[in-house]
């Protein structure tokens, strides 16, 4: 027995670090567990410097609504936008919705806001549904312009007026802190 006790004592971190990782490995856990984790870590996304800063001239794109109707992206040029890269499986972008939600709620008559995703539409709805969202989701008609190219994701662009890329920032953040709500107020001044 004394051997048995010993080997424990010796072993626990290791064991608890096992115990860990197949709860993060068991997709029932695993999920929950890295959405709370990247919602902890999240911060507030840098605005890129000026002298770094691109300016999106191509606004060639279409999109679909929920509803099948196809929007041209060209009818937002001239307008802030705020545009989302997500999916429903991901757990950076499920963590960082329901700050992008409070954004919405609060910047939605003056910034165009664009969730677009390659999700099946039946899970975007039911997720959207269950979670109470009510974000604008879209889905790529044609292929975005190569400034907006992402393959990771969530990917995010904040666009100011005059197509300046303020923010484009890749992996979760806090969209709605002082920082960004600051940053939208100057843009609509």
């Amino acid at each position: 027995m004394k051997k048995n006790t010993s080997w424990l004592k010796k072993n626990w971190s290791n064991l608890l670090w096992l115990a860990l990782i197949a709860l993060l490995l068991y997709p029932p856990t695993g999920k929950p567990i890295k959405i709370a984790v990247h919602r902890l870590i999240a911060s507030s996304p840098k605005t890129t410097p000026e002298e770094k800063r691109t300016v999106l001239q191509d606004f060639n794109w279409l999109l679909k609504d929920q509803e099948g109707k196809i929007v041209d992206f060209n009818a937002y040029k001239g307008q802030p936008i705020i545009l989302n890269f997500w999916a429903t499986w991901c757990p950076p972008c499920v963590a960082e919705m329901p700050a992008l939600q409070a954004l919405y709620n609060d910047y939605s008559k003056e910034v165009v806001f664009l969730f677009v995703t390659n999700d099946e539409s039946q899970k975007v709805e039911a997720f959207l549904r269950d979670r109470g969202y009510k974000l604008p989701v879209y889905y790529q008609a044609t292929k975005a312009p190569q400034l907006l190219e992402t393959k990771s994701l969530p990917t995010t662009y904040l666009i100011a007026k005059n197509g300046d890329v303020l923010i484009r920032k890749v992996g979760s953040a806090n969209w709605n802190s002082e920082k960004v709500r600051a940053l939208l107020d100057s843009e609509l001044n």
